[in-house]
């Protein structure tokens, strides 16, 4: 039981690690995106190959030049534990709403090797399998004409986003449509 308990302790880890990289990517946030990664941290995603810190210093400004938005979506995740490395495969949908309005998703797989250092799990090597893209129809924004739709904080890629705020209150007043 005790093995189970640190396997099951284990991939928690990674998979809070997963999430750090993903939702450091969407938000913007350096900090966050690069304590997923080992300082040494090798990344192949799409043309880029480097340090994970290089390839935040290349994806950041794209990211902020050309899109009001990005959502990395994580989905269904295979981790292989041996001793000290772990094996990850992690399926995902990519979807960014770009400056003209128009929309872009992808899909894919991330596979990284992590590594268990000083008693830490982050990744070590990280590869980008894009299998398929394509342009999405936009539309308005549900509920964008709602007044105070905002009123609990509006969306943004860096720590004004709501996600950011502790405590977590609601500031919108009660309605009931």
């Amino acid at each position: 039981m005790d093995a189970k308990l640190a396997a099951l302790l284990d991939k928690q880890e990674i998979l809070e690690a997963l999430s750090r990289f993903s939702r450091g990517m969407d938000r913007l946030d350096r900090e966050l995106y690069l304590s997923a990664y080992h300082a040494d941290a090798e990344m192949a995603a799409g043309p880029f190959v480097g340090l994970a810190s290089e390839c935040a210093d290349w994806s950041f400004p794209m990211h902020e030049e050309g899109q009001i938005l990005t959502h990395h979506a994580l989905l269904n995740t295979t981790i292989d534990l041996d001793g000290d490395t772990a094996h990850t495969e992690t399926y995902y949908l990519f979807v960014a709403r770009n400056k003209d309005e128009s929309l872009v998703q992808a899909g894919g797989r991330y596979i990284n090797r992590f590594e268990r250092r000083a008693g830490e799990w982050k990744i070590a090597l990280q590869t980008n399998v894009i299998e398929w893209a394509g342009l999405l129809p936009a539309i308005p924004i549900p509920f964008s004409d709602v007044p105070d739709v905002y009123g609990n904080g509006a969306p943004a890629r860096d720590r004004t986003d709501p996600s950011y705020r502790r405590p977590l209150t609601n500031l919108r007043e009660r309605k009931i449509p």
